[in-house]
């Protein structure tokens, strides 16, 4: 009778052990440790200081000498790091960083001012975010007034995760207001605090025979993350399915993401066009799609606090 009893509670020990472990289960999205950065060098035009930038991409170890538009086949991950050619001129933008954690590398994301000045005559100033994103930007940025049409957000993807864990710490700038400052337009200021934020959606998508891409959303996530931290490791977020408008703590920007703010992606025909989100799906119906970004301000374009500064590390999904 013992022996029975000292197997029975073996068994329930192994059996909590092995749920405990189901409950647990963790995937590291590729390349989602950041211990990994593609170094590239760019050199801007002369005629506004012929400086030579670094840009910092996730992705396999590499170092890239040249003023070539860049896209990773290797890496699921873009970023606000980007290199612009408009009207003959060439300027790179540099907010998302690699910093040293531990034995490798995290990412530091940082909310700043960019100055382009032209032979003394014209300095021309805007706020500048950082991101770190499923996708890919479409290099060179051609203008200013698209940003997230210049963007492939998202990447194929069929799971259905029941979180999303990452490692982070948060530095606020501690202003009262935001600011808008878009560059030929006149500073402004903007009410709240500036948040850093994490978005993921679950889609499903599908293309109609023009082109026009549209989803139904299956799984929402949406944090802004309004107080300073130290580092918070193995932080786990819970991620909601089907409508989520009835919920208590439903607020509007978790919505579906249209006009100005609607995502874009690329079509059959090779055009990158807005993904129209029309409606909620539930959790039984398929995801082809997720689109995750990690961003240092939650405002939009041009919007929000220099200073801002998001730190993150160790990206994975729960199931």
């Amino acid at each position: 009778m013992v022996v029975n009893n000292r197997l029975g509670y073996l068994f329930v020990f192994l059996g909590m052990s092995m749920a405990l472990y189901a409950q647990r289960k963790t995937e590291v999205i590729r390349y989602g440790d950041l211990d990994q950065w593609v170094v590239r060098k760019i050199t801007e035009s002369a005629i506004i200081g012929k400086e030579t930038k670094t840009l910092y991409c996730v992705g396999p170890t590499d170092t890239i000498i040249g003023n070539r538009p860049f896209e990773s086949k290797a890496s699921p991950w873009g970023s606000s790091n980007v290199m612009a050619r408009v009207s003959g001129i060439t300027k790179a933008s540099v907010s998302v960083y690699p910093e040293r954690r531990d034995e490798g590398y995290c990412a530091r994301l940082e909310t700043g001012i960019e100055s382009i000045s032209a032979m003394g005559i014209m300095n021309v100033k805007v706020l500048v975010g950082g991101c770190l994103y499923l996708g890919r930007f479409l290099e060179p940025a051609k203008n200013s007034s698209e940003t997230w049409g210049q963007i492939v957000c998202g990447i194929p993807f069929h799971q259905k995760p029941t979180s999303l864990l990452f490692d982070y710490k948060v530095k606020l700038s501690g202003d009262p207001n935001r600011i808008k400052l878009s560059g030929f337009s006149k500073r402004s200021e903007v009410n709240g605090i500036d948040m850093p934020l994490v978005n993921l959606f679950l889609q499903k998508r599908w293309e109609d025979k023009d082109g026009n891409i549209y989803a139904k959303r299956i799984g929402t996530l949406v944090i802004r993350m309004d107080k300073n931290t130290d580092w918070v490791n193995d932080a786990s977020f819970t991620i909601l399915y089907g409508d989520i408008t009835k919920r208590s703590d439903y607020e509007e920007y978790m919505g579906f993401q249209l006009g100005e703010s609607a995502r874009y992606s690329l079509n059959s025909k090779g055009k990158n066009v807005p993904i129209q989100e029309i409606g909620w799906g539930t959790e039984d119906d398929e995801v082809t799609h997720m689109i995750l970004e990690f961003c240092s301000s939650h405002g939009g374009s041009y919007i929000g606090s220099p200073g801002n500064t998001f730190w993150v590390d160790n990206i994975r999904l729960g199931y």
